[in-house]
């Protein structure tokens, strides 16, 4: 019993920390938090004009297309508004037709309801297809069936995604480009923490392959990293869209400067990827490849690490706070001036540590070989 009060315990005090972080600062739980607030505040408009002002028979359905329309953009609130309107129509029309010729409510129910579920199939519905078969089920259950009763609820509907577009538009409309440039920033973290790890390992005086095997799955991890701040992307892109609030908070057309963000970090992972790859293989000794020789690792560590600073000022210069940070931008023009320098001296060095080995050659190329193309993405972005 103890063991069990204190598990419940522990639970309640994790469901207590969003609301402590909403409460506390800007983040995704106060914005989740606002659109809860914003849904309920259009259900009650919606409910006090149709349901308390007009009276009118079944005004339950305006609040519950208000609610449902306060969505995490303003453009996918428009976007559904239309595809659930056109749904609730269409059913609402079939099953009106369909109960007046029969006078059955149950014949109609049976022939209406699988011509609906069909209906809600349809690709241009889309996720709203489902309301087809509600709207239907709301005229055959509700008696008597009219043409105007059917009408009535029509545009209650039209009434209620009005006003949750209208609330989600007019306050508060949500913008994500916050949460986009925390994504970014993550997977640079990420990045650089690994490549600096990579680089210790370079220069240490033993390998240990357990630790390269680790630092491989996280590079492996970071494509998931690099996933979600392209899907972030994407919700930024789209909460840009008929929105107010995009004047204040777009830094430059929607997405172009979050996708060569994610883009370059793409490439980051491609070849983070590559050289723990290699550094594992060199560290087991059970494979051919060798460890690369001292004046091979010295000159590649040193490039790492500059690599990794790079990448960890690429998203401070490109979305600080103000739109731009010259000394962010001038470390990061000095750092990428280094890594080309670093890249050059192992060019001319590398011919002379190989030894006489293909098994060497191949391991010694493949680290030079992402190290060109990691600088050629950095220098070009």
């Amino acid at each position: 019993m103890r063991e069990t009060a204190l598990r419940a315990r522990r639970r309640v005090g994790t469901a207590g920390e969003p609301v402590r972080r909403a409460w506390a600062r800007p983040g995704p739980e106060r914005d989740v938090a606002a659109q809860a607030v914003k849904a309920a505040l259009a259900a009650c408009v919606a409910w006090a004009v149709a349901g308390w002002w007009l009276r009118t028979p079944s005004a339950f359905v305006a609040p519950w297309v208000a609610v449902v329309l306060v969505e995490s953009t303003v453009f996918r609130s428009i976007a559904h508004g239309l595809q659930q309107l056109a749904a609730i129509a269409t059913g609402t029309a079939v099953a009106t037709a369909v109960a007046l010729t029969l006078d059955s409510p149950m014949a109609a129910m049976f022939l209406v309801l699988p011509v609906a579920v069909l209906l809600g199939n349809w690709r241009r519905l889309g996720s709203q297809g489902v309301h087809a078969a509600t709207g239907a089920l709301f005229v055959l259950t509700t008696a008597p069936v009219t043409i105007a009763g059917s009408a009535i609820r029509i545009a209650e509907a039209v009434f209620g995604a009005l006003v949750g577009i209208a609330v989600n538009a007019l306050i508060r409309p949500p913008v994500y480009l916050r949460g986009t440039r925390a994504a970014i920033e993550d997977a640079a973290r990420e990045a650089q923490q690994i490549l600096d790890a990579v680089a210790d390992r370079l220069t240490a005086d033993t390998w240990d392959a357990r630790t390269a095997e680790d630092l491989h799955e996280r590079a492996l991890r970071l494509f998931l990293l690099v996933e979600q701040a392209r899907s972030a992307a994407g919700w930024s892109r789209e909460s840009l869209r008929v929105n107010p609030r995009r004047r204040r908070h777009a830094l430059s057309p929607p997405g172009q400067d979050y996708d060569a963000a994610v883009t370059v970090l793409d490439y980051v992972a491609v070849h983070t990827t590559g050289v723990t790859r290699a550094v594992l293989e060199a560290s087991d000794g059970h494979r051919p490849e060798p460890r690369p020789a001292p004046a091979v690792t010295e000159p590649y560590a040193q490039f790492l690490r500059n690599s990794a600073r790079a990448i960890r000022l690429y998203p401070h210069s490109r979305f600080a706070p103000g739109g731009h940070d010259d000394h962010a931008d001038r470390e990061l023009r000095e750092v990428v001036d280094d890594m080309v320098h670093t890249l050059n001296t192992l060019r001319r060095k590398l011919p002379g540590g190989l030894p006489d080995d293909p098994d060497a050659l191949a391991a010694h190329g493949t680290l030079l070989t992402h190290a060109r193309r990691l600088a050629e993405q950095l220098v070009r972005r």
